[in-house]
């Protein structure tokens, strides 16, 4: 079976965590790391077995011997470095956000469209079985007609310096950097794009949003609401509400190798008439999503099928440019947009 070979630019904390579970992908390798410091690369490289290091990342672009490369930099050199990997004819891989704003975007995937290779938004939940079980439930009408898509994405910081994202100038802020994710799975389950949105920010001293909350109206009478933030935590749950039924996703995100849910559950209001009377607890049921692998490996196998095989793309370029759009509106309510 063929091998994808992959180049990853950056070495920061989620080329850690894509150079780990590509060491359990059944399609794929690590030729080359680079980075801005040859100690870096090589450290990374090191910890990793990756037989090369490189420091400077034009440098890996020219390398014969890569086919595609893993964009794991800051968000505000996503576009330059995606459209110079792919003038240097390698496939590209780059992480969420996929660039600034919707204009963009539309250019990555135009400048792809002309070198004839694949570029796909590194949304890495959307290739997972968890994901695909989630879609599968709202299309079979189990839970009725969707009405409410929850979703929360939040964590504390505990160490502000040097932190990209508190970094204006680096595009940071929490719905850039994990908001985005609940953008994709609202209008993923909604099938289609807001036609209002509404947001508040809490602002960082840095001038990024620490802590956001969104309300998006879809058409099809389908509400969205969700929250991101740096400085809080929640559940990090996602709640699919249909007139019938609800589903939940414990973690939607990142599920764990062969521990992904969803549970199917419906509600009853409680007796208030007649308080002798026990409540009815209904029914729940759980779907187990047994795919031993580990996330970040799941998504390199359906790039290397996307690549390799024609298979499309896990994240289509419309659903990248449609969310960059979104991302717009949604800052623009806090006057944020780059």
């Amino acid at each position: 079976m063929k091998h994808l070979r992959f180049g990853i630019l950056g070495t920061g904390n989620i080329a850690r965590q894509f150079a780990e579970g590509v060491s359990h992908s059944a399609r794929c390798n690590i030729t080359a790391v680079a980075s801005r410091k040859r100690d870096g690369a090589e450290s990374f490289a090191k910890r990793f077995q990756i037989p090369n290091a490189i420091e400077g990342y034009q440098r890996l672009l020219d390398r014969a011997d890569v086919d595609a490369i893993y964009i794991s930099l800051p968000n505000t050199l996503h576009f330059e470095w995606t459209i110079a990997s792919l003038r240097a004819g390698k496939h590209v891989l780059c992480e969420k956000p996929i660039a600034l704003n919707a204009r963009e975007a539309r250019e990555m995937f135009d400048e792809a469209e002309r070198q004839r290779k694949i570029l796909v938004e590194a949304f890495m939940y959307l290739a997972h079985p968890q994901t695909h079980a989630l879609i599968d439930i709202v299309k079979s009408n189990e839970l009725g007609n969707i009405k409410l898509i929850r979703s929360s994405f939040c964590y504390r910081v505990r160490k502000f310096d040097n932190n990209i994202r508190f970094n204006k100038q680096l595009a940071g802020g929490a719905l850039m950097d994990v908001g985005c994710y609940c953008v994709s799975l609202s209008r993923l389950i909604a099938a289609s794009e807001p036609t209002e949105v509404f947001a508040v920010a809490r602002m960082h001293e840095s001038g990024v949003d620490e802590q956001t909350t969104v309300v998006m109206k879809f058409p099809n009478s389908i509400t969205a609401e969700f929250t991101c933030g740096m400085i809080l935590q929640t559940d990090n749950a996602a709640y699919i509400c249909g007139d019938e039924g609800y589903a939940i996703v414990p973690i939607p995100w990142k599920p764990p190798p062969g521990k992904g849910e969803v549970i199917i559950a419906h509600s009853i209001p409680p007796r208030q008439d007649n308080p002798n009377v026990p409540p009815t607890i209904p029914p729940r049921k759980s779907i187990v999503i047994t795919d031993a692998k580990p996330l970040y490996a799941i998504e390199a196998d359906a790039f290397a099928a996307a690549v390799l095989d024609g298979t499309p793309p896990f994240v289509a370029s419309d659903f990248s440019v449609g969310n960059m759009q979104t991302l717009d509106r949604i800052r623009a309510c806090f006057n944020t947009s780059p």
